[in-house]
């Protein structure tokens, strides 16, 4: 009877809002602090390499946009925490802002544990089940698992890897299970091997040994092999560094890895690699809040163990937080 009928209305609400929705590429912002945003892709604006950089978001003192992105308004995102769990949202739920309003907190979005934070987000279409996502923690472990197996949400989050204690889940990639996967470090070391090297396992597995670390080094990112791609690399001070892709030999994971940036007291600690090509731009984010939008093709490409170029004058505190890439408005 009616309480059949009742379903059928939600249901046909929900599809009609969705319809409703006007399908548009949007730049999706996460604060360090957990609030989350999207605004127009045309509200970034560029800037040469080495300028001073244009304040960004209106965020609190202590705060600063930690992860950005582009996606359509009609995508999903699953989002990871650092605890390994996964929760998801539509980019439209997302409420809109500019450049200068903080955003709404993730919290009020989301069932997050206390202390939980955002450390990777998907924008996923369709869940199949030819597709993977490829995990990497802090303490080097990665784990494979068959995208359908986080189609169904639950409101408070779904595990997405087991983690021992004091590992975190840093970083989550899409594949289609051909892909090669390299991993860099703080200390400034890389590996790259075959995605094939990790057998694909259960939501709730700890995954296999990644890269073998230094006593004090940790893992920062992990990115996708591209053929004609390169590797940039951000450190803490502010320098960047570009590479080609096939100056990272193949090799067996679980390794030591090889140099992949001299690491020194004047360019600090690595921040960030990313997968770059020529025609790309970049968001570099500082702790203090300062935004450098710049093009890819300035940062010339050198060999494995330069310690790069300055990118960003940083005032005396301030640290590289984060580099994200960005579409120019030119695409849109």
């Amino acid at each position: 009877g009616d309480d059949r009928r009742t379903d059928l209305v939600g249901e046909a609400e929900e599809l009609e809002i969705e319809d409703l929705i006007a399908e548009e590429d949007v730049v999706v912002t996460i604060s360090h602090g957990g609030y989350i945003k999207r605004l127009p892709v045309s509200a970034y604006r560029k800037q040469k390499r080495g300028g001073r950089g244009a304040t960004g978001a209106d965020v609190k003192e202590e705060d600063f946009i930690e992860h950005l992105f582009v996606a359509s308004t009609k995508d999903y995102l699953l989002m990871f925490t650092d605890q390994g769990q996964v929760y998801w949202l539509k980019v439209y739920e997302i409420p809109q802002g500019s450049r200068i309003t903080k955003g709404k907190a993730i919290v009020n979005l989301l069932q997050l544990k206390p202390q939980e934070k955002i450390s990777s987000t998907i924008p996923i279409r369709e869940f199949s089940a030819d597709k993977y996502l490829v995990m990497v923690t802090k303490l080097g472990q990665i784990k494979k698992t068959t995208l359908d197996a986080y189609s169904n949400p639950r409101k408070g989050g779904i595990i997405g890897i087991s983690l021992e204690k004091g590992d975190e889940l840093i970083g989550v990639e899409l594949t289609d299970g051909k892909q090669e996967i390299l991993i860099g470090t703080k200390e400034g070391k890389a590996i790259r091997f075959p995605e094939s090297q990790v057998r694909d396992m259960g939501r709730g597995a700890k995954g296999v040994r990644g890269i073998s670390l230094a006593k004090k080094d940790v893992v920062i990112s992990m990115v996708l092999a591209q053929k004609d791609a390169t590797i940039l690399t951000v450190t803490s001070l502010g320098f960047a560094k570009r590479t080609l892709f096939k100056e990272y030999r193949l090799t067996r994971r679980g390794g030591k890895g090889i140099i992949n940036i001299k690491v020194t007291d004047k360019n600090g600690e690595a921040v960030s690699l990313k997968t770059v090509s020529d025609n790309d731009e970049l968001m570099v984010i500082t702790e203090n809040g300062m935004f450098l939008r710049c093009a890819i093709k300035d940062i010339r490409a050198t060999g494995r163990s330069a310690q790069g170029v300055r990118l960003i004058k940083l005032q005396d505190k301030d640290r590289v937080s984060c580099v994200a890439p960005v579409i120019t408005e030119d695409e849109e």
